[in-house]
Order: C-alpha cells, then structure tokens, then sequence
C-alpha cells in the first residue's frame, strides 16, 4: 500500500469516528478502534521487541465460542495485550479475545476506558456467560495479582488459580477450554522487589522494584527484550458435563486443577524450546 493510500484510509478513519459512523456493541467494544489503534500500537512490541512466535494456533475454534485460560506473568500485565494480537494477527479467523480484567483496570478513567474499546469487561461469570454464549473468544487470568506480581524468583511457577469460576462459566456454556502458555513475560521487569508501603498508599496490589525501576526512573520503566512464545494447548471439552455441574465445587476443582497442571507443562516444555530469553546476546 502506498503512502497516498494510507492518507486516504486515515483520513476516512478519522471522517467515520467524526461522523459517528461506527459500531460499538453492548460491552462498549469498538471493533475499528481495536484495529487501527489500539492493535496498530502494540504490534511493534509484538513483532520487533518482544518477537513473538506462536504454537498451537489451530486448537483455537474458528468461529464459536471458548474460553482461553493463560498464565500471567512479567509485573506489568503486557502478556494481555500480546496474546490479544495473537489472536487477532496471527489466527486465521482474526479473532478478537474479550479478555475478562479485574476491578482495579476498571477504576483507572483512560485504561478502563481503552479496555472496554478493545473489548474486554469486567471479570464477572454473568459478563463470561454472556460472552461465550454469543460465540465470542473470552481470555482470563486465573492467578489474577499473585501471577503478574510475583518475584523473579518464583518464574514460571504457576500461583493459585482462584476458585475457578472461569471453569464453571465454559460448563454454563458448553464451550471447550484452551489452556495457554506464556513465556517471554517473567523477563521484561524482573520484579526483586516491593515498595508494600507506597503501594498501599497508592491503593496498589504491589509496586515493583526492579534492576532498573525506579533506580533509572522512566528508562526503567522499557520492558526487556526478551524472546516470546505462545503456545495454545488443544481444548478440554466441557459439553460432556451437565449445566448444572458447574455448581458442584468438587467438578469444578478437578476440571480446575487439571487445566492448571496442562498450562504448567505445557510452560515447562515451551520454555526450553525458547531457549535462552535474550538471543543472541546469551
């Protein structure tokens, strides 16, 4: 595409979102907006920082409804915005992911804002249910703060997954679980530390110390390098069980605990076939 052409399709861009001409659907999520800003920012850092490679991409469904279950890591979430372009970039079906996020994301005015534009809501079964039913690629973050937050030396070792509602709302709705794997993340800001007093003044889960934050002050704040990988394991069916089962907690920990303990292999095995996190420079 030419330079003119770009003018053109910017300027047509800018005349629509001027004009009201846009669809915006009941969770706030601005398909357009998604696309030629929000993903067009990222995908630098997905591609030229970060390197991104994918495995598994066909065990994602092409047009129906599921529940993508990943690790969290890397003390800045940044692995939800990557494997938001995955999904998007690098599926052949281009598809969206409604990432469910938690309240905090929702209290910040812009964030809050720009996460509801790129088509995420808040992590609520009611919202999940919804999601799925209409055939949408829902994503969550089982081990929530505990995951993105952890120190370095706890890499790649998987928190608690929670009460696992996200497990319960793929039963409600009778759509398969895609467990996925992460690493890349637990290298960008490896968290040594954490200022717990400033962080509660500030109403924060935590606030990191790192190698380089705030010892270099913004500088520090440019995520490392480090080589990427995501892998989409293949989809643990939820059809064979009844609605109902999603309210019976013993189901609902075993079908948990399982999808846990296939994302800590599968990162086990993606991590040594990423090989060292800085080539070449190690």
């Amino acid at each position: 595409m030419s330079a003119a052409d770009d003018l053109a399709e910017a300027l047509a861009f800018l005349r629509r979102r001027v004009a009201g001409e846009y669809e915006v659907d009941e969770f706030g999520f601005d398909p357009e907006f998604n696309d030629k800003v929000i993903l067009e920012l990222l995908r630098p850092l997905y591609r030229h920082w970060f390197r991104v490679e994918t495995v598994g991409m066909d065990n994602v469904p092409f047009d129906s409804g599921a529940l993508v279950v990943a690790n969290h890591s890397g003390t800045v979430p940044v692995d939800a915005l990557m494997l938001q372009v995955a999904l998007y970039d690098d599926h052949p079906a281009r598809r969206p992911v409604r990432l469910l996020g938690a309240h905090l994301v929702y209290q910040l005015p812009v964030l809050g804002h720009l996460s509801r534009k790129s088509g995420h809501t808040l992590a609520c079964p009611e919202d999940a249910d919804r999601l799925m039913r209409k055939g949408e690629l829902v994503g969550v973050f089982p081990e929530g703060f505990k995951g993105v937050g952890k120190p370095f030396s706890e890499r790649y070792r998987l928190q608690r997954f929670g009460r696992g509602g996200f497990v319960a709302s793929a039963i409600r709705a009778g759509v398969p679980i895609i467990p996925c794997s992460i690493v890349g993340a637990e290298e960008i800001y490896p968290k040594i530390g954490d200022l717990r007093f400033l962080a509660r003044i500030l109403g924060l889960p935590y606030l990191p110390i790192t190698p380089f934050f705030p010892w270099l002050g913004p500088l520090g704040m440019i995520p490392l390098p480090s080589k990427w990988m995501i892998e989409f394991g293949e989809p643990v069916r939820t059809d064979e069980f009844e609605p109902e089962e999603a309210d019976d907690p013993m189901t609902v920990f075993n079908l948990t605990d399982h999808i846990r303990e296939i994302i800590q292999q599968q990162l086990n095995a993606l991590r040594l076939r990423r090989g060292h996190a800085f080539p070449p420079f190690f």
